[in-house]
């Protein structure tokens, strides 16, 4: 629908105005022939009901409709206009092309966004100032927010148990794998394979780290420690069948010849920027995984890798 005409200054050219609605046109389209023009809304409207001009009535439809020319743009947005909230108390006079900009930032629009200073400082239209109740308001907005609560409770429990099944079922096919691979050499290889990918892929899943501090190595960790760095490797994923193993590799003791003890690390220090090591998340921790550095010298790699512990120097 277009503008009532009694909102502008002076007279408005008939040109401006819409056939249908007898409004100043808004958003206008033309027909591709006659190139009379409506506003979008009113043409849209008219064509849906009967596929012909409303002047001329020669056939159309909503694809051939087109823009207007911009000479008629330009016309209809130098006309002024009052303001939509001019029963409001605005006394404003603008511009067509501007009107949406004002609308937006006029200080008596009814459903201008304004905050309540009666305490509870909800962002509510001005129009409902008068209605608003600081304590019901926020009644309403603690019951939907313990709703929405509720539901997201409910779908992590129900994701926590599509975990827990999914987790049922691979150790299930992991179980029968290695009872395969027991019974049936053929079975052996592709066994290990799988295992190998599912290294390769949760190790793709961690930050490349930079170690800046190679003296900060903890090479004998105690048992709190250990079990807190076990605890990140099985939360960031890591192959339970893995888990163990790596966390018996992070002490001296099970550490290959060339960093078992502090002179062996000390002679082998410069080969230590060979290592491809994997940022334990959360953790001043790296894993060094075997099929990760298979340019790494046996005397300086374990299967299925190493862990090692930081004070600090982990990027």
């Amino acid at each position: 629908m277009g503008f009532d005409v009694t909102r502008f200054e002076g007279e408005v050219d008939e040109e401006l105005v819409c056939p249908i609605c007898s409004g100043v046109l808004e958003d206008p389209l033309q027909a591709p022939t006659c190139e009379h023009a409506f506003c979008r809304a009113c043409i849209i409207e008219w064509i849906s009901r009967q596929p012909t001009c409303p002047i001329d009535r020669q056939t159309i439809t909503s694809a051939q409709l087109r823009p207007v020319p911009r000479i008629l743009r330009n016309l209809l947005s130098r006309l002024c206009i009052v303001c939509d909230n001019a029963s409001y108390g605005c006394s404003a006079m603008i511009k067509l092309d501007s009107l949406a900009t004002h609308l937006a930032e006029c200080e008596h629009n009814p459903k201008r966004p304004v905050p309540c200073e009666q305490g509870c400082g909800l962002i509510i239209p001005m129009d409902e100032l008068k209605d608003h109740n600081c304590v019901r308001e926020m009644r309403s907005v603690i019951h939907t927010q313990q709703q929405k609560m509720a539901d997201f409770q409910k779908e992590l429990a129900e994701c926590r148990f599509t975990i827990t099944e999914l987790k049922r079922e691979v150790h299930l096919v992991k179980e029968f794998m290695r009872a395969m691979r027991v019974s049936n050499p053929a079975m052996r290889s592709l066994a290990d394979e799988m295992e190998r990918d599912e290294v390769i892929q949760w190790s793709n899943s961690l930050t490349r780290a930079r170690v800046t501090r190679w003296g900060g190595m903890i090479s004998t960790p105690d048992d709190l420690l250990q079990a807190m760095i076990k605890r990140s490797l099985r939360d960031s994923g890591c192959p339970l069948n893995i888990v163990d193993d790596l966390m018996e590799n992070c002490h001296e003791r099970s550490w290959p010849p060339g960093l078992n003890s502090l002179e062996t690390r000390q002679n082998n220090r410069r080969q230590y920027e060979n290592y491809v090591c994997k940022r334990i998340p959360g953790k001043q921790a790296v894993v060094v995984l075997a099929c990760e550095n298979p340019h790494i010298n046996e005397d300086m790699m374990a299967e299925p890798g190493l862990v090692m512990i930081f004070a600090h120097g982990v990027e």
